[in-house]
Order: structure tokens, then C-alpha cells, then sequence
């Protein structure tokens, strides 16, 4: 059986260990360019001893971004501030991953510590927001977004294919298209926010095109071997769940007949109603069935913490991958710990060697 530090392969992309790092926004870019925070934050993530480290949301275009101090990746100026990023998570042994996507309704907000709100409108900070209907999001979340036309869909569409190549040209090995937590690609899954009449809304078919065809646009752009994954909210808690899950995995048997690699298995945000069970690795079950029953490898996240979980979610091959947010928020060597804790022969060998060698050498003291 898999343990938390086997390597994974995908395509050509092998990762020295089960443990990746979540893509964590961190609400602290400038015009969407990186600067000496995220530096520091996603090289120090890599020496940590993560196998898989993936950049935070980063919009598509200025709209597309949740607050104004997102990560864009929609100019070349973006992409080369991320150059650095990319080769140092490398430099450390780790896999560099990066998620795109675009915010729809739930873009143009204040920072989560600055009140996690929509920018006011009259606000210079802020801008029209759109979505596949005209219905907002609710709650601290007020604004009405504009219904998009079919040429936006479109223009969004290949908003994505360029991000995904410069991304590509970055060299990042690991794309993930940000199909969840309400955004965009989930609003036309969701009937929380798609109402339209035209084929993009209605059926499970049509409220499944747009996140189809932007796949399948990226895949053309996407090179064969570097994998192709998606973060994708399977589940509302809202009262519809078996009806809402069976819909989602018939769409994730068609994405992986599109040429998805990898599903990263999360929930859809799309209501702020919804009563979601929180507690220890509570979407682990739900992740496994999306496994079992489409064939792709898969990932996912939420209250996993302690090592032996994470291991035992590996071993029951639950899923292929942890995604790990807070504990590495908590502690960037969170893998040592982890490897000492399931009994490592040499569990400092996560760690770079200025890290290892001393750790190792006074271990029994």
C-alpha cells in the first residue's frame, strides 16, 4: 500500500512525497505581480519538503481577480515576476504547480482581514463584476454581477488558454484550472447562479459546457506531459447532495475524457446557506468515490492535519494526494514532522542538507 512519503508519477511529473501544498491566497500582490513576500513564502513551502507546491489562485484577467491584491498572470510582465518563483521551488525538489482561474460574482472584494466584502460600489478600487446570470452571491457578498454574452464566455475562454501558456513558457510542471468554491467555472456548474435560458445554462449539459470547452482550449495549449488537474467543487451541501455529486462526477467522467489528468475533489461555495459538515478530512469519503468512480487520480483537502490521517488517507488510497493549507501555514516543515511522527529511518531527509545534516547528526540526544 502508498504511504504519505512514496514518490507520485503523473504524465512526467514525479513528486518526491504525497504531500502538496493547497493554493493559499495570499492577498499580497501589487497589479498582480509577485514581489518579496510570495518569494520568500513559496521557496521557504519547497524547503519544507512538500513534493508538489502550487501558486495561489491567480486571475486571468483584472476582473477575474478576487480583491486587488490577487496574483494575475494575464501580461507578460506578470509571468516574468513569476520566473524567480517557479526556479526557486524547483532549486528546493519540489514539483511547481499554479492555479488559475477567475472570480466571477465574488470578485472586486475587500482583503479576508480587511472585511472578506465586496468593495463598495462609487469605490475606485473596485469594478463590474460578471457571472452566467445576473444574481449575487449573497450575504457580505451583495453585488449584482453583469450576465455575461456568449463573446464573453469566449473572451474568458481564451483569457484562460493565455494564462495557461504563459504558465507553460514559465515552466511550471502542474496546471490546475480553478473549477470551485464559487467562482466562476462553478457558478455555471451551480444553479445557485446559473438561471440562463441558451446552452449555457439549464441541463447538467449546458451548465457543464463552459468548464468543457476551457478545458479542452487548454488542453490544445497544454504540453501532453505535464499534468492537466482541476480543482472542482463536486458538492453544495444544500440539501441536493446525492443529486449534485452524481451530476458532478458524470462531469468529471467527461473532463477526463477532455484530457484532465488529476481531480483535486473540493466543495462548491456557491451559497452561503449551505450546511457543510466541517470537521477531521470530512470531504475524504466523497473524494474517494470521485476516485473510484472516474478512474482519475485524485486530491483533496479540508481539516487534514495530523500525519497518521494523512498517511491513512493515502494507504486506504482514499486519495493519491493531500493537500495541505493551514498546517503549512502553521509550520513550512510540517513533512519532517510528519516523517518523524510515522517513524522514518531518516526523517530530516525531507529537509535541504543545512537543514538535515544537523538535525540528524543530534537527533538522539
Amino acid at each position: 500500500m502508498p504511504t504519505l512519503f512514496d514518490p507520485f508519477s503523473l504524465k512526467g511529473s514525479t513528486l518526491r512525497n504525497r504531500i502538496a501544498v493547497s493554493p493559499m491566497c495570499q492577498y499580497m500582490a501589487e497589479e498582480g505581480e509577485v514581489n518579496d513576500w510570495h518569494r520568500v513564502h513559496y521557496e521557504g513551502l519547497a524547503r519544507g519538503g512538500a513534493g508538489l507546491v502550487v501558486v495561489e489562485a491567480t486571475a486571468v484577467s483584472p476582473e477575474g481577480r478576487i480583491t486587488p491584491a490577487d496574483l494575475g498572470l494575464w501580461n507578460d510582465a506578470q509571468a516574468e515576476k513569476l520566473r524567480p518563483v517557479v526556479a526557486a521551488i524547483k532549486r528546493w525538489g519540489a514539483v511547481p504547480g499554479i492555479q488559475i482561474g477567475h472570480a466571477g460574482r465574488k470578485a472586486s472584494a475587500n482583503r479576508p482581514w480587511e472585511g472578506d466584502d465586496h468593495i463598495p460600489e462609487g469605490d475606485s478600487r473596485g469594478w463590474e463584476t460578471i457571472s452566467p446570470s445576473p444574481l449575487a452571491f449573497g450575504g457580505d457578498l451583495p453585488r449584482v454581477p453583469t450576465e455575461m454574452t456568449v463573446e464573453e464566455i469566449a473572451r474568458v475562454r481564451s483569457d484562460f488558454v493565455a494564462a495557461a501558456t504563459r504558465a507553460r513558457d514559465l515552466g511550471f510542471e502542474w496546471l490546475v484550472l480553478h473549477f470551485a468554491h464559487g467562482y466562476l467555472a462553478q457558478s455555471f456548474w451551480s444553479d445557485h447562479a446559473n438561471q440562463r435560458s441558451d446552452e449555457y445554462g439549464g441541463s447538467a449539459e449546458n451548465r457543464g459546457r463552459f468548464l468543457l470547452e476551457t478545458l479542452a482550449a487548454v488542453r490544445e495549449v497544454w504540453p501532453e506531459d505535464r499534468p492537466l488537474t482541476a480543482r472542482f467543487g463536486v458538492i453544495e451541501f444544500d440539501g441536493r447532495d446525492e443529486e449534485t455529486l452524481a451530476q458532478s462526477i458524470g462531469l468529471v467522467q467527461q473532463f477526463k475524457a477532455a484530457g484532465l489528468d488529476f481531480i483535486d475533489v473540493s466543495i462548491s461555495f456557491s451559497t452561503p446557506h449551505a450546511k457543510i459538515p466541517w470537521g477531521a478530512s470530512f470531504m475524504a469519503t466523497i473524494a474517494e468515490r470521485v476516485r473510484r468512480e472516474t478512474g482519475l487520480p485524485s486530491s483533496t483537502s479540508w481539516y487534514i492535519s495530523d500525519a497518521e490521517q494523512a498517511n491513512a488517507l493515502i494507504s486506504k488510497e482514499q486519495v493519491d494526494l493531500v493537500m495541505l493549507g493551514r498546517p503549512l501555514l502553521a509550520d513550512p516543515h510540517w513533512p519532517y514532522a510528519a516523517a518523524r511522527k510515522l517513524g522514518l529511518e531518516h526523517p530530516a531527509s525531507v529537509l535541504p542538507a543545512p537543514y538535515a545534516h544537523w538535525l540528524e547528526r543530534y537527533r538522539t540526544a
